[in-house]
């Protein structure tokens, strides 16, 4: 009603009949605009567009309803270089990001209307604070809905294998990082073997670039396993590009993926959510590096100290066999002799045994032994009218016949 009131201020020195050029119109407008709505206001929205053109940032601004689908107003925002200069490093220092579709801000902002290019809403301020906010009610909700999915710890519950040294690259293959990180393996005394899967590490495509990479490497795991792990690194980024790795769709990607993921993002603020769910995180690229060349080393060390102890205790066992077999050898002559001496005892007493049984002797005693047929007769019942005997005494022998 007030603005209406204005108009009609405006409008008195022209009447209803009298016809306006397109720019009498809208100059009407703009100063009745100017006139009504002279001060700066806080406006909170959504960005659905947002580019720089020489210097200046163009905005498209939106409002969504509650169910966050339908759009219930629009409206076009300018920043004018000499502000946006200003603006724009320090939202990106306090947020750790730019100014990209999707986010939430809250702009200050005047209203402006010019006669040949329309009405738009001119930013002379932005708050990073009620972003910081938005950005971290939404990492809170994906942390929760990847907890709610049951896949937030999937990647902690894997482990890396004891020989670590085929790797799976996720890196632009201009960053420096990249380049760090393949020369640090290199010059290691190990035989690592990496191959790069190329992907987007800045800006809005980082997303599905990742995604796409890792769905390469799964594939050629399938086929071949020849991965022990995969390492996502970014080296020489702006922070302000961190966006891309705190998002739903790549979060479950990683999560789900059957080999163990190191990410080097290189950052120093709070962990991405990619950081989170990610199977180990350390800061850089080169860090990453550091960790599978720490790994290798202690494996390498423990396989030296088992080779040591290895070798040490068969020394000792050599050393205690070898006293055992000394003293062997110095006790076999003496057991030897004892074996002899005991064996020529038991000896005598089986010869004194034989000679006891010993026919010859028996006849020197008076006994005479008969035989029949040459078998020595024991049972004389056995013996057949007729059969001849020989019956042998001392000193002679006879001979008889059965009757």
């Amino acid at each position: 009603m007030v603005i209406s009131g204005k108009m009609h201020t405006f409008a008195h020195m022209y009447n209803s009949s009298q016809r306006l050029s397109l720019y009498q119109l809208n100059h009407l407008v703009r100063n009745t605009l100017e006139k009504e709505l002279p001060a700066e206001y806080w406006v909170e929205a959504e960005l659905s567009e947002c580019r720089e053109s020489r210097g200046h940032c163009y905005m498209e601004l939106i409002e969504r309803d509650q169910q966050g689908a339908t759009p219930v107003a629009r409206a076009s925002a300018k920043c004018w270089a000499s502000r946006w200069q200003m603006l724009r490093p320090y939202f990106e220092r306090t947020t750790g990001q730019q100014l990209v579709p999707g986010l939430k801000v809250l702009l200050k902002v005047s209203a402006q209307f010019h006669e040949a290019f329309g009405f738009s809403w001119i930013v002379s301020d932005i708050d990073p604070t009620y972003t910081l906010g938005d950005q971290a009610r939404r990492r809170q909700e994906i942390i929760q809905q990847l907890k709610e999915e049951g896949i937030f710890d999937l990647q902690r519950e894997l482990r890396l294998p004891l020989f670590c040294l085929r790797i799976a690259v996720i890196s632009s293959q201009t960053a420096a990082g990249y380049g760090d990180f393949a020369a640090q393996l290199n010059d290691s005394p190990f035989a690592f073997r990496t191959q790069l899967f190329p992907a987007v590490m800045q800006g809005e495509g980082v997303e599905q670039s990742i995604i796409a990479a890792l769905e390469k490497i799964y594939q050629v795991q399938t086929e071949n396993s020849q991965f022990d792990c995969v390492v996502i690194i970014r080296g020489g980024g702006a922070t302000s590009d961190m966006s891309g790795f705190d998002t739903l769709a790549l979060a479950e990607n990683v999560a789900n993926f059957p080999l163990p993921i190191i990410t080097g993002i290189g950052h120093d603020r709070d962990e991405c959510i990619l950081d989170m769910v990610s199977h180990l995180r350390v800061k850089t690229p080169t860090a990453a590096a550091a960790l599978l060349i720490d790994r290798a080393q202690e494996l390498l060390s423990a396989l030296d100290d088992a080779q040591s102890r290895i070798v040490r205790h068969t020394l000792q066992r050599l050393s205690t066999l070898s006293t055992q077999l000394t003293a062997l050898n110095a006790s076999i002559p003496l057991l030897a002799e004892r074996r002899i001496t005991t064996e020529r005892h038991r000896i005598a007493i089986i010869e004194e045994k034989l000679k006891a049984t010993d026919p010859e002797i028996l006849l020197k005693r008076g006994y005479s032994i008969t035989y029949s047929n040459g078998k020595i007769v024991k049972d004389p019942s056995m013996l057949m009218c007729g059969d001849l005997l020989e019956t042998h005494f001392e000193k002679g022998t006879i001979q008889s016949t059965v009757i």
